[in-house]
């Protein structure tokens, strides 16, 4: 076998570490659908971060007190472009998060589960679909 093989090694270990962000994702997000606990919150305050290309991320702060009495404040895992509306400081909003460990949390309406499931399906389909080629390949020598 010659060493072409090798560039196949590039999607597949694309494919694999997005099907590994999408999962952890979905099993973060089933979690809290599970076990989360729902409370009122609002928006503090947005962190803004840049990309390489200094496009501008905004992700909300949402603050909100625990069944137990803690304050916490934690910055939502997901950045947008803009910020939509609804999710301007000072705006009210629902929180779910683990009662174990508040810092594992989810805005709704802010934090949805479509882009760990792009990730997954997008990872998946690279992941098989090389896989195939590679197998083919030994198979055929």
């Amino acid at each position: 076998m010659e060493r072409e093989w090798l560039f196949s090694l590039i999607p597949l270990t694309i494919g694999v570490v997005f099907l590994g962000f999408g999962v952890y994702g979905l099993r973060r997000a089933g979690m809290l659908r599970r076990m989360g606990v729902t409370v009122e919150g609002r928006i503090v305050r947005h962190d803004v971060r840049r990309n390489d290309e200094g496009g501008k991320f905004y992700h909300p702060v949402a603050a909100w007190t625990t069944g137990d009495g803690r304050e916490c404040a934690y910055s939502s895992r997901l950045g947008r472009g803009s910020v939509r509306a609804g999710f301007g400081v000072g705006a009210v909003v629902t929180v779910r998060y683990d009662p174990t460990d508040p810092r594992r949390f989810a805005i709704q309406g802010w934090d949805t589960a479509a882009v760990d499931l792009v990730f997954t399906v997008l990872g998946s389909v690279l992941t098989a679909g090389t896989s195939v080629v590679l197998l083919v390949r030994l198979v055929t020598l």
